[in-house]
């Protein structure tokens, strides 16, 4: 059987949105067309390319070879028709951001969407370590993650340089010092990421590095479910300034042993660069 482009579009789309419903509503084709295109590149391939999870498809071993090469095409394929329809002119369109905080990022969304009001963005927060698995597997546009690893294949811009910070409520104890040590904050219960996140493991290794064990810890999910744990008297938190935006009732402290500076990036696979959806959003946050 001879290889057909619309079954590398499909399977593309299909690992992108996470569902062959959701590939077919993206193509505008039919969901029974999205699983003839991949049942046939799965016969061209000989292996399966992916499995259906609960929460998603999940890429077989071959599939993530293959996926490489199929988000290639189809970045390709949609160079091509942007050119076709004129370069200059940016249309509706679609972009799906990951972030490992909600600040810069949210900042970042807001200003762009503003300005390009057509354009429709998926925008989720996920911990650094599912954030660079999922910018490894190509499966989104747009990264804006603190401290990301360094690779060949993509492009990183600096967003901000911020540090970590002890968050208490405004009427706790520690809230309004200059400074604390984290030996300040053994006696208390801990707020901190869940595991995968780069907080908890900055952290981790600084409580280790000094010696350090906390009354109690409570992992949370994002930064937004911490801010509420806050509010709600369960403890402090540590994460990285200016994540709490006029929250009158948090307070942000800087942290002794946690003075050094990360910095956050704006990361997007190179073969997506020359997209214009991409370019728009790489010049609203170059001019931010």
């Amino acid at each position: 059987m001879a290889f057909n482009p619309h079954q590398f579009k499909a399977f593309a789309h299909v690992v992108r949105e996470g569902s062959l419903s959701a590939a077919a509503k993206a193509l505008g084709v039919s969901q029974s067309a999205i699983t003839q295109h991949i049942a046939n590149l799965e016969t061209v391939v000989g292996a399966r390319l992916f499995l259906r999870a609960r929460d998603g498809v999940e890429l077989t071993s071959t599939g993530q070879e293959f996926y490489e090469l199929a988000d290639r095409y189809a970045s390709l394929d949609a160079l091509i028709g942007e050119k076709l329809q004129g370069y200059a002119e940016l249309a509706r369109g679609h972009l799906r951001i990951i972030a490992n905080a909600p600040q810069p990022a949210l900042r970042l969304i807001a200003r762009y969407a503003h300005i390009h009001q057509d354009v429709n963005i998926d925008f989720s927060l996920f911990d650094w370590s599912t954030a660079m698995e999922m910018l490894q597997k190509q499966q989104i546009d747009i990264a804006i993650v603190t401290d990301p690893t360094e690779r060949a294949n993509w492009h990183r811009m600096p967003i901000e340089l911020s540090r970590y910070v002890l968050y208490a409520h405004s009427s706790h104890r520690l809230a309004h010092r200059s400074q604390v040590s984290l030996r300040d904050v053994m006696s208390e219960t801990l707020l901190l990421p869940e595991s995968g996140s780069l907080t908890q493991r900055i952290v981790t290794s600084a409580l280790r590095r000094y010696d350090l064990h906390p009354r109690r810890i409570v992992r949370t999910t994002t930064f937004p479910v911490m801010k509420e744990a806050i509010l709600e008297g369960l403890g402090v938190g540590i994460f990285l300034e200016d994540s709490a935006r006029n929250e009158q009732l948090i307070s942000a402290v800087p942290i002794r042993e946690l003075s050094t500076y990360h910095e956050t990036c704006l990361v997007v696979p190179r073969h997506r660069m020359d997209l214009r959806l991409i370019q728009s959003f790489v010049r609203v946050a170059g001019d931010a």
